[in-house]
């Protein structure tokens, strides 16, 4: 019986998956099973999937036609229970798409991500300013865009405890794009060289002159712990997402991140490339803090006259720090 600490998504998947095989070992079709529960193919589909919550009388129902003996319910039965309590993400469900709130119980539980990504740092490294401006390009209400923030910093928890294991693979291009300014980009950067040297993450970079690959846009593929899970891809889009559990399918993205990581830096370069970038960035800013101080003081001395004593304008300021 797996723990209820799992969270209610990766019970609900289990629970999914046992009835699909309960129903294929009968011969049961998803047609039938949904006129016993008074109920569409689609939505046996998507509890058996796990994208569904199924009350307890629904499971009780299948069960039934699925031969299942009395003394063999209560296991499930329980399940259905436990996979029906709220995470704690559900207090943002007002905020939250529905196709995203699958993807926070699924992080959740998961034992490990792989994600691949090509545009910004990943939400479970972003430090909090770049967090507010990776969020504030979606166009949100200040109120709901400082929510999501928060969202985010929560998402993090089980990673900053050492609960989850990340491998990030990144382009280059996304440690270099200015998000949000120097400082902001400073900052995450700094972070990222810090976080790299925790065990728990593995973090390549695919240098610029890498060429080509097999992965048009940044994916995740999420690990658990419970054996009767698979592996699960997912893959956003602007309005929606796609969840991919089908062996071939998770296969297909588990070879192109082995193919990213092979043309990728090795981990060990991580921290140099990063440092390589941060130098960069200092030294820009530095030249940036030139350049004010230089346009600040032109005014002082555009029109005099050579060796005319600078007068300033005004009262003398008062002489405190």
């Amino acid at each position: 019986m797996p723990d209820s600490s799992d969270g209610p998504t990766v019970l609900r998947i289990l629970l999914g998956s046992q009835l699909r095989r309960l129903r294929e070992a009968r011969g049961i079709t998803a047609r039938q099973a949904a006129a016993k529960i008074r109920a569409s193919e689609s939505k046996i589909s998507r509890i058996e999937l796990g994208r569904n919550a199924i009350r307890e009388i629904d499971v009780l129902d299948l069960l039934t036609l699925y031969g299942v003996e009395a003394q063999d319910r209560e296991q499930l039965l329980t399940l259905a229970e436990q996979s029906n309590k709220p995470g704690w993400w559900h207090r943002y469900n007002d905020i939250l798409p529905d196709w995203f709130q699958a993807y926070v119980g699924m992080e959740e539980a998961a034992r490990s991500i792989r994600v691949y990504e090509s545009q910004f740092i990943p939400g479970l490294l972003q430090t909090e300013e770049y967090a507010t401006a990776v969020i504030s390009l979606g166009d949100h209400p200040i109120e709901l865009a400082e929510r999501l923030v928060v969202l985010r910093k929560e998402r993090q928890r089980r990673f900053r405890e050492g609960r989850l294991k990340l491998w990030i693979v990144l382009d280059e291009a996304v440690l270099r794009r200015p998000v949000a300014g120097i400082r902001v980009q400073l900052e995450q950067l700094r972070y990222l060289r810090e976080c790299s040297a925790n065990p728990t993450l593995t973090l390549q970079i695919i240098p610029y002159g890498a060429g080509g690959h097999a992965a048009p846009t940044g994916f995740a593929i999420l690990r658990f712990a419970e054996r009767d899970l698979p592996d699960v891809v997912y893959v956003e889009n602007l309005t929606s997402a796609l969840y991919l559990d089908k062996q071939n399918e998770v296969d297909r993205y588990l070879l192109a991140m082995e193919r990213l990581s092979i043309v990728a830096y090795e981990p060990r370069e991580t921290p140099r490339l990063i440092d390589e970038i941060i130098a960069g960035l200092e030294q820009a800013e530095a030249e940036q803090a030139e350049l004010e101080r230089a346009d600040e003081e032109l005014p002082l001395y555009a029109g005099r006259k050579a060796g005319t004593p600078l007068r300033l304008a005004g009262p003398r300021p008062p002489s405190r720090c």
